[in-house]
């Protein structure tokens, strides 16, 4: 077999490069995995938190301290893609689940709010760095060049970390007690990360990028994949943060950072407080939380939905069908429903809301190629992480003035803003594309 092409078969194959593979595609989905429930262990357990006034939290500092956790990920996202030219791909997501790991447990210790706050503060950091560093590794150890599906499964383990919270809370907060659900969120990366050290490889395209192109090519060999494009003689470790705006690319840039801010703030605007939203308008207990469960279920089908038609129809199309369809959904969350109907609202919702987001980060990653993507993601999630801030936060000032009714409404608007940034930005490409073809026809005449 040719290993300087890059293979085609399934992720499961019997072929040893491509089990080598399939090891580095479960490894990342199982730290993605543990990336979500950390993420929403928080929204599961704040119905009985506020309500019992632990740690003294009320809707407007549970908002605030939400907000503080997305705060982190924001410097962490932006960090990552960076800081993965410095050091590399394995150290950094090695750093990151260490880090959230130990602030989730943190998180179920702390004696008093801010101590708890600085707890999430800290686990959004880990939690920011790890999820472009995943993707960019499903992205470039795929098989063939399907790409934006590599993306839909990574972030399905997303979501099922998402569905796996509130189950874990629905169990333990009334057995056990709301810190259980922490500890219980964090365990597994105890017995994951010391396997991931073992197994995970170095990125080719990193490893190429810091000019150490033998150990580039000796890793793609091993793994079956194409082998990563030469660095320059003098390797620059800023190239990747320049190729953001060089070239005319600023505007599309801008864009997509504008698209992933609406985003994020409805991730984690609707993840955060969709449990709490549900209470407060009349739903039991138990159905506000399984609405939660039933939200990201949905994230899981979307996400391999939305992957599949990407890779035919282009992922900035999905994106802007998916935005201005979540736009409808969510808004129609905030209309009393009867409860069957309204999971099955939930479940579309999700399906739309996750994906749409994950395949933001697919027109991302292929806009741009292996040796910048890193930087391209962890910058288009890090200035989408002000949505991430700016969602929990408004979420918490709507429900303390009593206006819970109107959350919905405003996730609705930014679902259509995002729709129409991704189409703005699909018609810069196309207009730089057609300028770049003429440019070249009347040179080569």
């Amino acid at each position: 077999m040719n290993r300087t092409t890059p293979p085609t078969d399934p992720p499961g194959a019997t072929d040893p490069t491509a089990r080598r593979r399939a090891i580095v595609i479960a490894l990342c989905w199982a730290l993605v995995l543990l990336d979500g429930i950390d993420t929403f262990v928080y929204g599961s357990v704040l119905p009985e938190m506020i309500g019992a006034g632990h740690l003294g939290l009320t809707d407007a500092t549970a908002g605030e301290i939400g907000s503080a956790t997305t705060f982190g990920m924001l410097i962490g996202t932006i960090l990552s893609g960076t800081a993965t030219r410095w050091v590399g791909r394995r150290p950094a997501v090695f750093a990151s689940v260490a880090l959230f790991t130990l602030a989730t447990l943190g998180s179920g210790l702390a004696g008093s709010a801010a101590v708890f706050g600085f707890c999430r503060l800290l686990c959004g950091f880990g939690l920011g760095a790890l999820l472009p560093i995943a993707i960019a590794y499903g992205m470039e150890f795929w098989p063939g060049s399907r790409r934006a599906l590599a993306t839909g499964v990574i972030m399905t383990a997303h979501q099922a970390g998402g569905a796996l919270a509130p189950l874990i809370a629905l169990v333990l907060v009334d057995t056990a007690g709301w810190r259980w659900v922490f500890v219980a969120g964090a365990v597994p990366a105890v017995v994951l990360l010391p396997v991931a050290v073992r197994l995970l490889p170095e990125s080719p395209a990193i490893l190429a990028a810091r000019g150490r192109p033998e150990a580039a090519a000796a890793v793609s060999a091993r793994h079956g994949i194409a082998p990563a494009a030469p660095a320059p003689e003098r390797p620059d470790r800023w190239a990747g943060l320049r190729a953001l705006f060089s070239g005319g690319r600023w505007p599309v840039t801008l864009l997509f950072w504008l698209t992933s801010f609406a985003g994020l703030m409805l991730v984690y605007g609707v993840g955060q407080w969709l449990p709490k939203i549900m209470g407060d308008l009349g739903y039991e207990t138990g159905d506000a939380l399984l609405f939660s469960t039933a939200l990201n279920v949905g994230g899981i089908v979307g996400m391999l939905v939305a992957g599949r038609l990407a890779d035919l129809v282009g992922a900035r199309r999905i994106v802007v069908v998916w935005f201005a369809l979540t736009a409808v959904f969510v808004y129609v969350l905030g209309v009393h429903l009867p409860v069957a109907v309204l999971y099955a609202v939930v479940f579309v919702a999700g399906l739309l809301l996750f994906s749409g987001q994950s395949m933001v980060y697919a027109a991302v990653g292929a806009h741009h190629d292996a040796g910048d993507r890193d930087t391209a993601l962890g910058w288009v999630a890090g200035m989408g992480r002000f949505g991430a801030v700016f969602g929990p936060w408004l979420g918490g000032a709507l429900l303390a003035a009593g206006r819970a009714d109107l959350g919905f409404t405003a996730f609705a608007v930014t679902g259509l803003f995002g729709a129409v940034m991704m189409a703005l930005a699909s018609s810069t490409i196309r207009v730089r594309s057609r300028s770049s073809s003429g440019q070249a026809s009347e040179a080569g005449g």
